[in-house]
């Protein structure tokens, strides 16, 4: 079962510039939507829904210090990516 990726302007405004702070990271930020793509319930990117303001939302980590929050929208088997960053950036905003 496959899933597609749906990228908005923000979140690839977002994105380009995490990578250009982490390029370190492009190789696992990469490994992790492509899986997204093909299993967004792998257990490698322990997806978890998100609580307080952030209720709507689920995240999955690229690591253990960095995480991709998306909107989850299971029917239409479409992954809207909202923000990307560390545990503290994603769940504060």
């Amino acid at each position: 079962m496959s899933y597609e990726l749906v990228f908005t302007d923000s979140y690839t405004r977002r994105a380009v510039r995490f990578l250009r702070r982490h390029p370190e990271l492009r190789a696992q930020y990469q490994k992790t939507l492509e899986l997204l793509e093909l299993n967004p319930f792998h257990p490698a990117l322990r997806l978890h829904k998100l609580k307080g303001s952030l209720g709507n939302l689920h995240a999955v980590s690229i690591n253990f210090a960095y995480r991709i929050a998306i909107l989850f929208l299971v029917e239409g088997k479409s992954i809207l990516p909202v923000d990307v960053g560390s545990h503290d950036d994603v769940y504060s905003r």
